[in-house]
């Protein structure tokens, strides 16, 4: 079949046939040989920053080092400086791959990657949608995705999905009348696999729900539904396999570095160990052992454009006891470092502990929709909620006591019900947001 979406890579100058081809060779290296492999390629790209990026020089203090272990860990501040300062030497906005992050973790960065390494990102992401006959030249995608509303950037995300082969549903209007009008797409076309937004695809589930209808009844073409860039809880998961009728993959990635992570035909959440090296430290930068909980620190292998290493991308984690260098399995994420409600009591905890427990009572009877959970005072939380009816008093009254059993007493809850909630320009639905410095 004629290769339509690496043509168009190919195009704009991002040479994927070497880089899918370098990828296998990646892959074939024996679990016994995987340790040099990381220890060089670790080497390579740290050297080639320190004599070809001053920005990264300059961070660092010093051109030698003695172990990997004295190299400083990297923050999204530490990017908040114009780009063209932290090229490395041949590289200018005009040779290089240049997107931005979403912001969603509150500090946004316009950020690099060589053409090399962005089309091994592509290669990365290939090989783990093979896992699920998925082919990016040929699998029609129902995308859930937000989209830019201005002519330029709308017309430039059109021609990106024309090539990609994909149809996009945008998400700012979830509504039943909206999501009535998705289900006539799926009738009319033949979708391999569905992509996008956690909580939009979630509103769909529900609303099938609310119908009756499995979706592989009216679109049997349909392969499996990967959801990615917010939290996916087990019940959700339960909801839309069962809606959909198809295998849930979660997918976990940064737009600045690569696909991270993705659930594997076993239902292990495999990491990329063949573009990236990812380290979980504590709070005083020590490495943890596997099965502990700490900051997920990341270094991209490949890119020469711009530097990420030793990047403490914000998030919370912890890898599987059984992790091996050439297979390591994220054994949970818990969350943003910056989404961690702090207590009167001076205890720390994931603001997705609020989420979990809140969630568990109220979808009982599937009349609320979605809802996001604000800290605006040490001791006081906003929820905001989308949903048929007003939560009853008993239902309030339920979830503070949950909570109290959960984390302490004390704590002050008010309840606000929305017409919808308030997203992100990409469209992403940030569920749990604190005011508290």
């Amino acid at each position: 079949m004629f290769q339509l979406f690496n043509l168009s890579l190919q195009l704009n100058g991002f040479p994927i046939k070497e880089a899918v081809a370098d990828f296998e060779k990646i892959q074939a290296i024996p679990e016994a040989d995987f340790e040099n492999y990381i220890l060089l390629k670790r080497k390579d790209i740290v050297d080639f920053h320190l004599k070809n990026n001053k920005s990264y020089l300059e961070f660092v203090g010093k051109l030698e080092y003695k172990n990997w272990n004295d190299l400083p860990i990297m923050t999204k501040k530490d990017f908040q400086k114009p780009l063209v300062e932290r090229l490395s030497k041949g590289f200018t906005t005009k040779n290089v791959y240049v997107n931005k992050t979403s912001g969603s973790s509150g500090d946004p960065f316009v950020f690099a990657k060589d053409n090399y390494c962005h089309a091994l990102t592509w290669a990365t992401i290939f090989n783990r949608f093979g896992w699920f006959g998925i082919d990016f030249n040929s699998s029609l995608q129902a995308r859930f995705y937000g989209i830019p509303l201005d002519f330029i950037g709308n017309t430039k995300e059109r021609i990106k999905d024309f090539l990609s082969h994909r149809y996009r549903f945008p998400i700012f209007d979830l509504s039943d009348a909206f999501l009535e009008t998705v289900l006539v797409k799926f009738e009319n076309k033949k979708f391999d696999y569905i992509n996008g937004y956690t909580s939009s695809i979630v509103l769909f589930a529900k609303f099938l729900q609310k119908k009756n209808i499995v979706l592989t009844s009216i679109c049997p073409s349909l392969k499996c539904c990967v959801v990615t860039s917010e939290m996916l809880f087990e019940e959700d998961k339960f909801l839309m396999e069962k809606q959909f009728g198809v295998p849930i993959i979660n997918e976990y990635g940064a737009s600045e570095l690569d696909l991270i992570a993705f659930q594997n035909t076993n239902n292990e959440w495999q990491v990329n160990s063949e573009t990236l090296f990812i380290e979980i430290l504590d709070e005083e930068n020590n490495v943890l052992p596997n099965g502990k909980e700490g900051r997920i620190v990341i270094t991209s292998l490949y890119n020469k454009a711009h530097p990420f290493i030793r990047y403490a991308i914000g998030d919370i984690g912890i890898l599987d006891e059984k992790s091996t260098l050439k297979k390591p399995i994220l054994k949970k994420l818990i969350g943003r470092t910056n989404d961690v409600a702090l207590l009167p009591s001076g205890k720390k905890s994931p603001g997705l502990t609020f989420y979990y427990v809140t969630k568990s009572i109220i979808e009982d009877d599937g009349n609320v929709k979605e809802f996001v959970i604000k800290q605006t005072k040490i001791d006081t939380f906003e929820v905001e909620y989308v949903s048929e009816v007003a939560l009853s008093n008993s239902q309030i009254q339920n979830i503070e006591k949950a909570i109290t059993t959960y984390l302490e007493s004390g704590l002050n809850f008010t309840f606000s019900r929305k017409e919808k909630l308030e997203r992100s320009k990409s469209g992403k639905l940030k569920q749990f947001v604190s005011m508290v410095k």
